[in-house]
């Protein structure tokens, strides 16, 4: 099995471009630190005193700067080169990362993470438009999915050795984290100064590329995709919460708890979006969100360190089967002249979630409890179940292609 697992990985991978392997070595870099956000409500609550509700309002600042990022990464994705906005992500956020782990006023701690995820959340539209132009169509659905395994592949080690550090003295969480994004930050400066040879590509005048606001099935895609994210960012909410309070986890079982969700990537995703190529990526989107909800629909109904890890699982596959294929689907609306701007209003609709995932999130529960937020999490999952199928009716196959490439 492991040989066939192997062997499904060269095929998936080979003849990508340069660009996109160095890329994916960018991300690797910098997921290797993600510490601080999964950590983040842990942090406020725990080591900073803040309420539950208190430190889901500073998560939702960090919401509202990622979705600023997002619009503001998407926008000069479009105008300059997306690999100056990475380089600007990574060098800025990382300092960003230095200063909020020294600060302990309740305002500027505000004010810092805001500032953070305006910086650090540019990088996501930005290195979808670099990934959109470093391949060609029949090369690209490879490269996303070659990049989502750079990010779990990274992730494993991030909170992981987060979780254990966070035991000792949370403050090592902003060193390390900080550490990793100016390192990502000086290979990408090689691998770009190792490409001044060539010439960039003129940017395309965006007065002559076609609106995504014009674009109906795409507009009713980014709802349900922030629906999709009200459930997916309870991971830095309600769900650290549920795993300390309901199921008594320290910090290090938290970090395995997440490593569990990357490894599962990176062992099987490939393989598993392989093997669906050929389906309507809507259904499969569809599908992968009804579980992902029902994953954390689980969590009240067991209890025990491996009835967790069961958990993950579920929500994982769901995962696997929906964030897998969404880039490749807007990818293919967007079509060559406005992928910043459709990748930046992608990356919005998921920042959007990211503002109101923690408040909503953290708010049930600590006025109604986690049961009253896990159940919801569940029926929300049949909605997008049958709403995915739906919205592929209505958008043909023109999003075939993305899935077809894998």
């Amino acid at each position: 099995m492991i040989g066939r697992i192997a062997a499904s990985y060269r095929q998936a991978f080979s003849g990508l471009p340069r660009e996109v392997w160095l890329l994916s070595a960018v991300t690797f870099v910098n997921r290797c630190g993600t510490m601080v956000v999964p950590f983040l409500v842990l942090y406020l609550t725990k080591a900073m005193g803040y309420s539950a509700a208190g430190a889901g309002r500073v998560l939702g600042l960090y919401g509202l700067g990622a979705l600023t990022g997002s619009y503001v990464g998407g926008r000069l994705s479009d105008r300059i080169s997306p690999q100056r906005v990475l380089l600007l992500s990574l060098s800025l956020g990382g300092v960003a990362f230095f200063v909020l782990g020294q600060l302990r006023h309740q305002l500027a701690i505000a004010a810092a993470v805001f500032t953070l995820a305006v910086l650090s959340e540019s990088f996501r539209p930005a290195l979808a438009t670099a990934l959109v132009e470093a391949s060609d169509p029949p090369t690209r659905g490879r490269s996303f999915v070659l990049n989502r395994l750079a990010i779990n592949l990274g992730m494993s080690f991030g909170p992981a050795m987060g979780g254990f550090l966070a035991l000792h003295n949370y403050h090592w969480l902003f060193w390390v984290d900080g550490a990793t994004s100016l390192l990502a930050a000086a290979v990408l400066a090689k691998s770009m100064h190792g490409a001044r040879r060539h010439a960039e590509p003129e940017p395309t005048p965006t007065g002559t590329a076609p609106s995504p606001w014009a674009d109906g099935p795409f507009l009713v895609l980014l709802f349900l995709i922030m629906l999709y994210g009200l459930v997916f960012f309870q991971l830095i909410g309600a769900f650290p919460l549920t795993l300390r309070d309901r199921f008594g986890l320290a910090e290090n079982w938290i970090g395995i708890s997440l490593a569990v969700n990357t490894l599962v990537i990176v062992l099987f995703e490939m393989v598993l979006v392989h093997s669906l190529r050929r389906r309507d990526p809507y259904r499969v989107i569809g599908l992968g969100s009804l579980l992902m909800c029902l994953g954390f629909a689980l969590l009240p109904l067991g209890t025990g360190r491996l009835f967790v890890i069961f958990t993950v699982l579920v929500w994982t596959l769901g995962e696997m089967l929906s964030l897998a294929l969404v880039s490749g689907v807007v990818a293919e609306r967007a079509g060559e002249a406005s992928q910043g701007r459709y990748m930046g209003m992608y990356a919005v609709s998921f920042s959007s979630a990211f503002v109101l995932a923690p408040l909503g999130g953290t708010w049930v529960y600590e006025r109604f409890g986690a049961e009253t937020l896990w159940y919801g999490c569940g029926v929300l999952g049949f909605f997008l179940w049958g709403a995915f199928a739906i919205l592929g009716n209505f958008a043909g196959r023109r999003a075939a292609p993305a899935v077809e490439a894998l």
